[in-house]
């Protein structure tokens, strides 16, 4: 195992991005291809592939996030399936199925170093707060797969009505543990949302979609012993 120098700050509480940077999609191509096939419709894993990975990008952007799809769930659900309209032009009701499996246990998966990261920093004792845009609950999500007593708790956009980049939800996350800004360390993968906890005065770490690495994380903690 690979060791780090002792960090040069004391890190109280680490804030987590959700999607892309504890949890990915990756199912959702094999869910598109089984269910257009089901649905009469074959199409080519890499058209798919294309389609739903261009969605993805343009639901990153500030023009996209500013629409506040992460206040409710019914707007929610109306900004995912206008992102998915290419989609659904491919393989006609596509979208609407693949909202449903999006925003359940079965369209996401922890990344390979979650549960270890998020271990090795319960053993720390630095509790781990979930700071999310989302606008449905994820505790079932980690409930499922075990990981939610890693989880101090979940500061979620759709239950506070304000989402990133407004600097409402990383305060609100900061009181929970009642830790300064400079005593905690943001990670998340969206300079757009996820880069706004600066303003707060967190330190931020932005993770690459690929390769996707949370060691970082325990690089910048640095040794523990």
């Amino acid at each position: 195992m690979p060791r780090y120098g002792r960090s040069v700050i004391d890190i109280e509480v680490v804030l987590f991005d959700w999607g892309h940077t504890l949890f990915e999609t990756g199912s959702s191509i094999d869910f598109l291809l089984d269910r257009c096939a089901a649905l009469g419709t074959e199409r080519e894993r890499g058209q798919l592939d294309q389609v739903w990975e261009a969605a993805r990008q343009r639901s990153r952007t500030p023009s996209e996030i500013a629409k506040g799809r992460d206040l409710s769930p019914a707007l929610h659900r109306r900004c995912w399936l206008d992102l998915w309209t290419e989609l659904d032009a491919l393989c006609p009701g596509i979208a609407a199925e693949l909202y449903d499996h999006e925003t359940s246990a079965a369209g996401w998966q922890p990344y390979p170093d979650t549960r270890a990261t998020l271990e090795a920093l319960a053993a720390r004792r630095i509790p781990v707060i979930v700071v999310s845009d989302v606008a449905f609950d994820l505790r079932p999500i980690f409930d499922h797969y075990e990981l939610r007593h890693l989880v101090h708790d979940f500061v979620l956009s759709g239950e506070h009505a304000t989402i990133k980049p407004d600097g409402r939800l990383f305060r609100i996350a900061l009181d929970l543990i009642g830790a300064p800004p400079e005593r905690a360390l943001m990670v998340g993968d969206n300079p757009a949302n996820d880069g706004a906890a600066v303003t707060v005065g967190i330190r931020t770490l932005l993770l690459p979609d690929h390769p996707h690495s949370l060691a970082p994380v325990l690089a910048l903690l640095g040794s523990d012993s």
